[in-house]
C-alpha cells in the first residue's frame, strides 16, 4: 500500500488561470493542467534561483519529491509549447501558506489581513470572493 501523499506548501498561488498559444491556426480544445505545486517548483527553482534542497525545504517535501514535481512541470510546459496547447493552472495537492482568495468578478488573487473585518476584493471592491484554500 503506497504512503499517503503529503500536502505541498505553496507560498502564493499563480496570478493567472492559464496561458494560450498566440498566432496558431490549430483550434484544439485540449489543454495541459499545471498543478500549483508544479508552478511553485518552477518558480522557486528557475525564477528565484533556489537549488532543489532549499526549495524542497520551503515546500515541506523531500528533495527527490521536489525533483519529480519539477521534472513533471518542465515536461508539461514543453508539451504545451511543442503541441501548441493551452496551459491551465489547477489546485492539485497543495496547502497554502496563508489564506488566499480569488475575486470572481476581476480574477484578482489576494490575502485578507486578519485585522480586516469585511471580505471584499481590494482591486474592484466586489464581494464575490472565494477561498482558494478550499478549492480542490
Amino acid at each position: 500500500m503506497p504512503r499517503r501523499t503529503r500536502l505541498r506548501k505553496v507560498v502564493a498561488p499563480p496570478e493567472f488561470k492559464g496561458y494560450k498559444p498566440y498566432g496558431t491556426y490549430k483550434n484544439s480544445k485540449e489543454y495541459v493542467e499545471l498543478l500549483y505545486e508544479e508552478y511553485e517548483a518552477i518558480k522557486l527553482s528557475d525564477y528565484d534561483l533556489m537549488n532543489h534542497k532549499e526549495a524542497s525545504e520551503l515546500m515541506g517535501i523531500s528533495r527527490p519529491t521536489f525533483a519529480r514535481i519539477y521534472e513533471s512541470a518542465r515536461r508539461k510546459i514543453a508539451k504545451a509549447f511543442v503541441e501548441t496547447k493551452e496551459i491551465r493552472t489547477v489546485f492539485g495537492n497543495t496547502q497554502m501558506d496563508d489564506s488566499w482568495f480569488i475575486c470572481n468578478a476581476c480574477q484578482a488573487r489576494f490575502t485578507i489581513p486578519k485585522t480586516l473585518k469585511q471580505n471584499i476584493c481590494p482591486m474592484c471592491s466586489s464581494d464575490q470572493i472565494e477561498s482558494l484554500n478550499n478549492q480542490k
